[in-house]
């Protein structure tokens, strides 16, 4: 994860980027249109796959085409049509074989057995080989800290290290088409960190260490991957052409060309598609819903990485003990949080219980509790002994107190704004009064220099735990590992911000991350997401949703994915009239 504004790592919160980038109103989830991209019926059974064509993609200004390096999400995705990994994450964001075709865990996660595939070939035809994999790793391992993917799978956030590549202790080659990778200590992500993006060996032919500096380079890269694409040329700032791989070892694609096209924003790319110039682009505000009568267009809805939540501040009296956590509990069920969905993001939203994705094989079943109950949050409070004892509306404590809440959001975003507002008139309906800051006193005119100072203002706040409630957001990322927030060794780095402190969770969050087979770390997310749903250190409120808008002459079973947004291009196909 990577923090959004140059504020703390901790404000990653808000709008981060999964390690690999975002926009900084990205965020919700939703209700997966996975809609074909000609509506069945008008069409689409005409049409037969033939090779040819040229889809265009969007990129924005990056600084380098090599994938270890990229800091760019859009060149990050992009680079997927050309390099592959180890493994690849599934549609439940479980782990599915790429260029490994079995593997075999042992001694408790720490050592994974691969066999590869031996139909592989690099796009300069020599064959993939286990050399390539264990140079690779020696490279990112030798890397520089600032590296993406050292970033990406060194998970700095998080305590025990879970998705760490300088966890690989060494890597045995066993044969031309094996090897064995052991870690220094039972991980729970073995599988998670080998996602990573293979790299040629024999094409940095330099002595010791010159090989990697090379594989380091920034400058004149020419990408060489296994992937379905390969890259044909590139005019800086501008475009990046790929062609297909006819020697793909899964199926040439059908497509000939992919042209990525370089824009100077997300706002640039989304007027391009809509005029014609590009043939897909991801949404940069939750209204795609406008492009629904469009013929040209299909709408293909995923869940993003971007989630929402209440944290509450432990360091205040009011939510420590049995009484806080009632009134915690009281605050999740007065929250409607689908009628936040509907009227604020337009119904892109998935609501949660917990800070794990929806699409995850880790959820679950027991982990959605709380909905919207105004007789179940009243009930709570009056069990810790709030009542509205002068019948004015706004409950007390047992002293006479009345309960009045402060909200922390950064209310120059104008969807958070709403969704803050909303919460109040909710928690209002309950008799808990709630006010929110900073204020918003200029929506219409907001400037950069006023989020900037925004930013810095409520990062103060978290830092001296000057707040009760904070709305914010992480962008979440695709390798688990809740230890930044919820870890009491994290309240002095500030990403525990809450200052929430249990020696249980704490135990669960190891857990967690040293569980050496897989079976082992779907039952410990379990127990941890029973315990997160019991003492309610955040309120889930939802995950937010994005859309990937494609060109409808582009047909074929695209899946867009948190992880992938072309997932599935390699398949699909431009009918030969439309070339």
């Amino acid at each position: 994860m990577k923090y959004k504004k140059n504020l703390s790592l901790f404000l990653v919160i808000l709008m981060v980027t999964m390690t690999i980038g975002c926009s900084e109103d990205s965020m919700v989830l939703g209700n997966n249109k996975d809609m074909n991209l000609l509506e069945e019926g008008e069409g689409t059974s005409d049409y037969t796959p033939v090779p040819g064509g040229q889809a265009i993609l969007p990129l924005t200004n990056f600084n380098t085409l090599n994938p270890l390096l990229t800091e760019n999400s859009n060149y990050y995705f992009f680079s997927k049509l050309i390099f592959e990994g180890l493994f690849e994450f599934d549609n439940n964001l479980n782990i599915t074989n790429q260029l490994a075709e079995s593997y075999n865990i042992k001694d408790n996660g720490r050592i994974v057995e691969i066999q590869l595939r031996k139909d592989v070939l690099w796009h300069d035809g020599q064959k993939f080989s286990a050399e390539d994999v264990a140079f690779t790793i020696d490279t990112i391992k030798y890397a520089s800290l600032d590296s993406t993917y050292k970033q990406m799978f060194s998970n700095s956030l998080g305590v025990y290290g879970q998705g760490d590549i300088k966890n690989i202790l060494n890597v045995n080659i066993t044969g031309t088409n094996s090897l064995n990778i052991t870690f220094d200590k039972s991980l729970g992500n073995n599988l998670e960190v080998l996602t990573f993006p293979i790299i040629p060996k024999h094409i940095f032919n330099s002595a010791g260490n010159s090989r990697y500096i090379k594989a380091l380079e920034v400058n004149n890269y020419k990408p060489i991957g296994t992937g379905p694409f390969k890259f044909d040329s590139y005019e800086k700032m501008k475009e990046i052409k790929l062609i297909a791989n006819d020697d793909y070892w899964n199926d040439r694609p059908y497509i000939d060309e992919i042209l990525g096209m370089v824009f100077e924003s997300e706002e640039d790319i989304l007027t391009a598609f809509e005029t014609g110039q590009i043939s897909m682009a991801t949404t940069v505000d939750v209204d795609w819903d406008k492009y629904a009568q469009n013929n040209r267009i299909n709408i293909l809805e995923f869940v993003s990485s971007n989630y929402e939540f209440l944290g509450f501040n432990f360091g205040k009296e009011l939510f420590s003990g049995e009484k806080g956590e009632g009134l915690r509990r009281a605050i999740a069920y007065a929250i409607d949080r689908q009628a936040i969905i509907q009227k604020v993001y337009l119904g892109h939203g998935t609501q949660v219980d917990v800070p794990i994705h929806p699409d995850s094989w880790l959820l679950s079943d027991n982990a959605n509790k709380f909905g919207y109950n105004i007789d179940l949050a009243k009930a709570e409070l009056s069990k810790i002994g709030f009542k509205d004892m002068d019948n004015d509306g706004i409950i007390e404590d047992e002293s006479g107190n009345k309960i009045f809440l402060k909200i922390l959001t950064n209310s120059y975003n104008i969807t958070r704004l709403k969704t803050a507002e909303m919460i109040k008139d909710d928690l209002r309906k309950v008799g808990i009064l709630v006010s929110i800051y900073p204020e918003n006193n200029k929506s219409n005119s907001i400037t950069r220099d006023d989020i900037d100072k925004q930013w810095e203002l409520v990062n103060n706040h978290l830092a001296s735990g000057d707040y009760d409630i904070a709305l914010l957001g992480w962008q979440l990322s695709v390798i688990p590992d809740l230890s930044f927030a919820f870890h009491s060794s994290r309240i002095s780095q500030n990403t525990n911000f809450i200052r929430y402190s249990r020696e249980n969770m704490d135990n669960l969050l190891q857990k967690t991350s040293t569980a050496g087979t897989r079976e082992e770390k779907l039952k410990s997310y379990s127990e941890l997401q029973e315990l997160i749903t019991k003492d309610l250190p955040y309120v889930s409120l939802f995950f937010r949703n994005k859309a990937l808008l494609i060109d409808s002459k582009i047909i074929g079973d695209l899946n867009p994915r948190l992880f992938n947004p072309y997932k599935g291009i390699e398949k699909a196909y431009i009918p030969e009239e439309f070339q």
